[in-house]
């Protein structure tokens, strides 16, 4: 392969991110001591249901009728709901969650047209209209977060709070050279790799992982942008949590968590909060877009304060 410098590194790391994302035994151990005190997840149900032209497929861990408030998780692209697994789990032993696999997807299977935020997050609001559910908090990671974006403006109502990990609202909230990694993939890169295995396992047409390629190429070479005063109006609270060698900038989470409602001046100035946040930003160190996967327990605690509306303690001197 002959790509110019900056790609020659970028391309396998973008097969690394795919395959690095998915869960394995020492990560699922890990994250499962999050909740090690919690009770154990329900295990999971599944159905499907159509929307314009493709049969998506959900998972619910837990009881929906428990009278908590249901968490949507949202994966991101070339994965699955299974490979949010090490999430789902210690998140799951506190409130139902409903697992989607995206549009084109695992066993969502290939779609012949092209994906777009707008359609994965009418996907999702069916999914939620299927199951009965009114309102749901939501995950979402990469391509998921971005979709969590668009179903919290395209379906206010439906969403309550969110939590957008290392994701974007807009293009370019990416650095471009990530966005020049991912425009030189190559569905042969993927052969061998665990993400081709499960793709074959679980999609019921494993002949269109070509397509799936094609079609996360061109989400990420298309322009698109939620407008500020829309991003500002959504009516939930936000946690933006991306990783400081992270592939979405650090200015775009920053902007993103203003808008949100983040970088309250008058709590800065009284130097302590007196109740949750509407926003709240977490930045890990020395973690990028493929490690933010392995921070698992970290996530998991966070995302757990930010859903319980939990007060920020008091320091104890």
């Amino acid at each position: 392969m002959t790509y110019p410098s900056p790609l020659r590194s970028l391309v396998p790391a973008f097969v690394l991110l795919a395959v690095a994302a998915l869960p394995t035994p020492s990560q699922a151990q890990a994250g499962a001591t999050v909740a090690a005190t919690a009770a154990t997840p329900a295990a999971a149900s599944d159905g499907h249901v159509d929307v314009q032209g493709a049969r998506i497929h959900y998972q619910v861990h837990g009881d929906l009728a428990a009278g908590k408030t249901p968490l949507l998780m949202l994966h991101g692209a070339f994965m699955s709901g299974d490979a949010m697994k090490t999430l789902i789990d210690p998140l799951a032993a506190t409130r139902p969650v409903i697992a989607i696999d995206a549009r084109g997807h695992g066993r969502s299977g290939g779609v012949d047209g092209t994906l777009s935020y707008d359609q994965m997050a009418d996907d999702a609001a069916a999914v939620l209209t299927k199951l009965g559910v009114k309102q749901a908090d939501v995950v979402g990671y990469s391509m998921g977060g971005s979709t969590a974006v668009a179903l919290a403006i395209r379906h206010p109502g439906m969403v309550g709070k969110q939590v957008v990990l290392s994701a974007t609202s807009r293009l370019d909230g990416w650095y471009p050279e990530v966005l020049a990694g991912i425009a030189a993939i190559k569905p042969e890169f993927f052969a061998n790799t665990i993400i081709d295995t499960e793709y074959k396992r679980l999609s019921p047409t494993p002949e269109k992982f070509p397509k799936l390629v094609e079609n996360i190429k061109t989400l990420d070479a298309t322009p698109f942008a939620f407008p500020d005063a829309q991003v500002r109006a959504i009516p939930g609270k936000t946690m933006v949590i991306i990783g400081d060698a992270d592939g979405v900038t650090l200015d775009h989470a920053i902007a993103l968590f203003k808008l949100r409602g983040g970088g309250d001046v008058a709590a800065a100035t009284q130097g302590f909060l007196t109740e949750a946040p509407k926003a709240r930003l977490a930045i890990l160190p020395a973690t990028s877009h493929i490690g933010i996967m392995s921070e698992v327990p970290a996530i998991a605690a966070m995302v757990t304060a930010f859903l319980d509306d939990a007060k920020p303690p008091m320091p104890a001197f």
